[in-house]
């Protein structure tokens, strides 16, 4: 065969091939399309990835179709628990589409709910910068970066005080020798960025957040110490030597504290660090760089005896009734947070405050007393803390007031030279421990000039704990001059007699523990008032019937049959118990703890309503069943009670998606509570948020740069906020920013926009809009989230740029909702 023929029988070969090419891509697209009508998203997802691997050419037409098949497979993969194939099904699909957002957020979706936060977090970050405009990117991200990157870390490395001691302590070290540095729980790494600034020759740090860790390494390339400072990614207990760090070094130096003092671990890690890391601490006399020793070197914690309303009302039920419900006598409820009680189901020992903004403020009821000490550079010491160190103190009340709590700080002593104090009036990035106290008979919290107050200071399981052993009326024994108790031995074993045989009195009753937020909750009368109005009012036009009791006119049903309520709101809630107070009505509650639903049935037996009115409406679902059902096949529900605000201030998710199928289980006539949610907002310029939502430049952080890194973090929405402390200014009247309408969602269409005409009050510098919410049961009953009394807490939106502007002229204020979350703009009118 000539030339000529021989490319004619190529060319004759390759369009044989093209032809079949086309013919397998042709079976492939119909079988992967048939598959889907069948159901078969294995099948389908298979097909199609042939053909895009095939024919790249066709991505863009594929594409849509080919992410249905893969986010149902994935869902079908997940629920038979083949993660691993799932996963090699989403990095088959990235590699065909690189750049695909929607896969990037769904492959991120999957990671985060098997518990992969540090790589979820990834994914979500590559698919906000693939768009920036993706509403489900950017809320995921946002939800993993509070995690990822707690917001302390932006307030602590905007503390310039705290910042500047810890350098020149650092410095202090290095220049008497101190010559090989471990910084434990590095975070950003500034801390060994000032050692090695400092002239230090060998620097280690070691960090466990896989987050963290990668941080800190873009964090000590920006500064140009790549390579200067070595960074692994590890647990300080999991160091070894030689085998990590080549000898043991000189200086550790850490600031793995929390308001509690050892809340992270520090005593843990230094006597880990002692016994493997350190050299030998250094004798009076000797020269540091023979020897070890640990910045910080010690601390010491101070604490005082306070009343403040708001701890109270969140850890202490103290209201007998509510709504016609007596909540005395049947119940011990308590706090997962508190001093007295010894039980297995509490898992922190103090709870968090910045007492300077706690609303409605404190009252210090003693002075300071001297809690405890310890010497970070005595390994002796350092176990004695894990032994569980306890003692006993006496403390002097010298004003008249209610034991709510105690609260600690400390000293922090870096060197002989420098130290930082967390103390209530500081100016500092941490807060208070406090330790609540409950559980007392009703006249056992008034304490009087004079008292005595008795408390343990202990260390179970390495955590600092205050517990509250009894008081000593004034007179009942005799005071030193410093305040310490002389009593005699006769009458504190008598008082602690009477504590004891109080505490048998309690445990009779059944334990519930409720968050700090169901306790507030409890304790707002005026909001299970409302409640009880607004149903009494959707039951009256219902079936209005004699007496309170109410009948249903329904031509098919029998005048026997009641109305039905449920209630779907998190945790423990009594509105079920109130409703069925309130005559012919089942109320269905949707409590999930056991110990929740015991004590609604000893609240039932309390107040002597029939166990018929209140069922559970859980234990009558399958674990796969929707808690939106009806109550039976031919009822439909009369209420139902929705809850839409979470306690730290942000509409939950998928609110509009439940409101739409709530209002298709309603009977004629029907309500869901709230019907309607108004978000109101006003303009505020507060230095405090901008502290607390990203680090200000590298003046905080001593010339360092380490904004541009963490600040990739931060997030625009800040949570849990108390408007009526928070540091600001406000520059314009609170305004209606947005309705959502709940009975009728679908008006909504799950996304909304406006734009607000605000006025401006005072010239300023905008920075946030903190905003809240008024949720309407009927027309003429609200709940206002920013009430004194409300459960919820307040959020704020933190701009990007803040605006400057003018008394008395307008601003627009944009407004957009959209997944439950909301985003806002400013701009002067054109």
């Amino acid at each position: 065969m000539n030339r000529a023929g021989r490319r004619r029988d190529r060319r004759g070969r390759k369009a044989g091939q093209a032809a079949r090419r086309r013919e397998l891509i042709s079976r492939s697209v119909h079988s992967a399309e048939q598959c889907l009508r069948d159901r078969d998203y294995g099948t389908a997802y298979a097909h199609f990835l042939l053909v895009l691997s095939l024919a790249p050419e066709l991505k863009e037409d594929f594409k849509e179709t080919f992410q249905y098949a893969l986010f149902k497979w994935a869902e079908e993969l997940y629920a038979l628990n083949r993660s691993e194939d799932m996963f090699n099904c989403y990095e088959q699909a990235l590699e065909l589409f690189p750049s695909d957002d929607v896969i990037c957020n769904s492959m991120g979706e999957q990671l985060f709910r098997l518990g992969f936060r540090d790589e979820a977090a990834g994914y979500f970050y590559k698919a906000v910068k693939l768009n920036p405009n993706s509403a489900d990117a950017k809320e995921n991200f946002y939800r993993v970066a509070n995690w990822l990157v707690e917001r302390w870390h932006f307030v602590m490395l905007n503390d310039v005080k705290r910042n500047l001691m810890f350098k020149k302590a650092i410095e202090n070290a290095v220049h008497a020798g101190c010559k090989t540095v471990l910084d434990i729980g590095t975070g950003t790494g500034i801390l060994s960025m000032f050692a090695k600034s400092a002239g230090a020759p060998y620097v280690y740090a070691c960090e466990l957040s896989k987050t963290m860790f990668d941080l800190a390494c873009e964090v000590v390339a920006a500064n140009h110490m790549e390579g200067k400072i070595r960074l692994l990614h590890m647990k300080s207990h999991d160091l070894r030597v030689p085998k990590h760090i080549p000898e043991k070094v000189s200086l550790v130096v850490t600031e793995t504290v929390d308001a509690g003092l050892f809340g992270e671990g520090i005593v843990e890690t230094l006597i880990h660090a002692w016994k493997n890391l350190l050299l030998e601490p250094k004798p009076k006399d000797g020269s540091c760089d023979r020897y070890g020793r640990v910045i910080p070197a010690g601390a010491v914690v101070y604490g005082m005896v306070v009343e403040c309303p708001e701890i109270r009302r969140h850890h202490r039920v103290f209201v007998s009734e509510v709504a016609g419900v007596n909540i005395e006598g049947a119940v011990q409820f308590s706090s997962p947070v508190h001093c007295c009680h010894k039980s297995s189901e509490v898992n922190e020992p103090y709870a968090t405050e910045k007492m300077s903004r706690v609303s409605g403020g404190y009252k210090s009821l003693s002075q300071p007393f001297l809690a405890l000490t310890v010497d970070f550079n005595s390994l002796e010491d350092l176990e004695s803390i894990a032994a569980g160190k306890s003692c006993r103190i006496s403390v002097l009340a010298q004003e008249q007031g209610q034991l709510d709590c105690f609260i600690t700080w400390f000293v922090l002593h870096l060197d002989e030279e420098h130290n930082l104090s967390t103390g209530p009036s500081e100016e500092t990035c941490w807060e208070q421990a406090v330790f609540p106290i409950q559980n007392l008979p009703a006249d056992g919290y008034t304490v009087n000039r004079g008292d005595t107050v008795v408390l343990d200071v202990h260390c179970p399981d390495c955590y600092l704990r205050l517990d509250l052993v009894t008081v000593i009326r004034a007179g009942d024994g005799d005071m030193s001059s410093d305040g310490t108790s002389l009593e005699n031995e006769a009458d504190l074993c008598d008082a602690l007699a009477g504590l004891h045989t109080t505490h048998q009195k309690d445990s009779e009753q059944e334990l519930c523990i409720l968050e700090p937020s169901e306790i507030a909750m409890l304790n707002n009368v005026i909001y299970h008032e409302n409640f009880k109005t607004a149903i009494s009012k959707v039951l009256s036009s219902l079936d209005p019937g004699q007496n309170g009791s109410f009948r249903n006119e329904s031509p098919a049903a029998s005048p026997e049959d009641p109305l039905y309520i449920l209630d779907v709101t998190e945790g423990f809630s009594i509105l079920p118990l109130i409703a069925a107070q309130l005559g012919r009505v089942k109320s269905y509650s949707s409590v999930e703890e056991k110990q929740h639903y015991v004590a609604l049935e000893r609240l039932l037996e309390r107040n002597c309503v029939s166990k018929d009115s209140l069922e559970f409406w859980l234990n009558q679902l399958d674990a796969n069943d929707d808690v939106l059902q009806r109550p039976k096949s031919d009822k439909l529900w009369s209420i139902i009670i929705l809850d839409v605000i979470e306690p730290c201030g942000l509409i939950r998710q998928e609110v509009m998606e439940k409101c739409a199928i709530a209002r298709c289980l309603l009977q004629s006539g029907g309500k869901i509570f709230p019907q309607c949610v108004v978000i109101h907002g006003l303009l505020v310029e507060s230095n405090t948020l901008l502290q607390e939502s990203a680090v200000q430049g590298t003046e905080p952080t001593l010339g360092f740069t380490i904004a541009p890194s963490i600040n990739q973090f931060k997030v625009p929405v800040h949570v849990f906020l108390n408007l009526s402390t928070l540091p600001c200014v406000p520059l314009s009247d609170p305004v209606e920013l947005l309705r959502l309408d709940l009975m009728n969602p679908y008006s909504n269409h799950c996304s909304l926009a406006t734009e607000v005409k605000v006025k401006i009050c005072k010239s300023g510098l905008v920075t946030a809009i903190p905003f809240w919410y008024h949720l309407h049961l009927v027309e003429d009953i609200h709940l206002d989230t920013s009430s004194a009394m409300s459960h919820w807490k307040q959020a704020a939106f933190v701009l990007e740029e803040p605006l400057r502007v003018e008394e008395g002229k307008e601003i627009l204020l944009g407004v957009h909702f959209q997944n439950s979350n909301v985003t806002m703009t400013l701009k002067e009118p054109s």
